[in-house]
């Protein structure tokens, strides 16, 4: 992995937003809550409970997606609090000059499928006007925020845990523009909802770099935002933007997402709950075959499938006794993608201990075995699993007969690598 540090200091906040907000000295310390339990609160929640001090002044535009959002839990006497969007109460505070919103994939406001946004308009709710900063990046996106006369990028989007999902790329664009720009840059932390435990999968190699990886992560990178941020920053920015980092408290390392006592906001339209997160690392492999994905399903990555499989692939994978999973035959008819109107057979993953799954193997496992139990098995035509594994070699190996074990044995010494690194960017216990 070709990968040049740089250090901590360009990858952690400033010293003001470390002792302000950002460090490991506020996490700890802030009153009521800390990595041994109580209360989770976001990075949005800490930037509004210190009166947005760390935007005064400054003219703001928010990157952010349907799950910007904050309440939805009890006050102390019992009542709860309603769920709105950040920009819905920055707009409304006299103490934060908001101008702009960025919207990324599927929208500010998630009006959008796989694949679209929602273009260029004016929120109805708020006037604000909102930029479309899909499929952009470098100095186009840079003139989009400096088209905006913001002076401070602001970025608060729940990730799903995955190197290919798009946002932690949206994340990365908007760092790289926002530097271009000569604009300054705060990540407002969320939960990764599969916890922070570790890395697992392979790494890309950065020749494979797409909108679904840009740099040399893992699959499953076992991070959060603002952890991402740093790393960027400190790893693969060409030049580090200046950046702010507002870190969660109440927040462990272990802890899978309904222990934040968050509402579930789904992040995009086929990661309807957090059971969707939890597999999606692994199964999202499936994007690269010509199976289903379980797409236009209730049970999108959870339901795998095409025309012709039958009871031999559940067979097949659960005699390998994957460790935390089982696989029950399953019928679907997907109302929209692969397979359209249209009964196939495959099967439906059901988790049953969430501490020993491991997403990634579970992943290459079905892929060996769909290819070893169904003859119509086929990569896409474009060879999409490569971007998505990050090489060659997952699907060369699978081609040439490589068991499970042999598949996950061959990404080790770069996973390893990767992990050291990571290891310096990590903040929460």
């Amino acid at each position: 992995m070709n990968v040049s540090r740089r250090g901590l200091l360009a990858a952690s906040t400033t010293a003001a937003g470390a002792l302000a907000l950002g460090g490991p000295a506020a996490a700890a310390g802030a009153a009521g809550t800390g990595p041994a339990g109580g209360r989770l609160r976001t990075g949005f929640e800490r930037l509004a409970a210190d009166g947005y001090a760390l935007l005064d002044g400054d003219r703001v535009g928010v990157v952010t997606n349907p799950t910007g959002v904050t309440g939805g839990r009890a006050h102390s006497h019992g009542d709860r609090v309603p769920v709105r969007h950040i920009v819905d109460v920055m707009h409304a505070d006299e103490r934060v000059d908001l101008r702009a919103v960025f919207g990324p994939e599927h929208g500010f406001r998630g009006t959008a499928q796989a694949g679209g946004s929602e273009g260029r308009y004016d929120d109805p709710a708020t006037g604000l006007p909102v930029y479309d900063t899909y499929q952009k990046s470098g100095q186009a996106l840079a003139e989009i925020f400096t088209a905006s006369g913001v002076d401070t990028v602001v970025f608060d989007i729940q990730d799903a845990g995955a190197r290919f999902y798009t946002y932690i790329w949206t994340l990365y664009d908007c760092m790289e523009a926002a530097q271009l720009a000569g604009k300054r840059f705060v990540v407002l932390d969320r939960p990764n909802p599969v916890t922070g435990r570790a890395a697992l999968g392979p790494v890309l190699h950065e020749e494979f770099a797409s909108f679904v990886g840009r740099k040399p992560i893992a699959q499953a990178h076992g991070m959060t935002v603002t952890e991402l941020a740093r790393l960027y920053n400190g790893e693969f920015l060409k030049t580090p933007v200046p950046l702010e980092t507002v870190t969660m408290t109440g927040w462990r390392r272990g802890d899978f997402y309904e222990a934040s006592g968050l509402p579930w906001v789904p992040p995009s339209p086929n990661m309807p709950t957090p059971d969707t997160a939890l597999v999606y690392s692994g199964t999202c492999l499936f994007e690269g075959t010509n199976l289903s994905e379980g797409r236009g399903t209730t049970r999108p990555f959870e339901l795998l499938g095409a025309e012709g499989v039958d009871r031999r692939w559940a067979e097949a994978v659960n005699a390998l006794e994957l460790p935390g999973v089982g696989f029950r035959e399953a019928y679907f008819a997907p109302v929209f993608s692969k397979f359209e109107g249209k009964t196939v057979g495959g099967v439906q993953l059901h988790v049953h201990d969430r501490e020993r799954f491991d997403p990634v193997r579970t992943g290459i496992a079905l892929l060996v075995t769909a290819k070893q139990s169904w003859s119509g098995f086929a990569w896409r035509e474009d060879n999409w699993i490569d971007k998505l594994t990050g090489s060659t070699q997952v699907r060369t190996m699978i081609d040439a007969g490589a068991d499970t074990d042999a598949v996950v044995d061959a990404w080790q010494r770069e996973l390893s690598t990767f992990r050291r690194i990571r290891a310096q960017y990590l903040h929460y216990r």
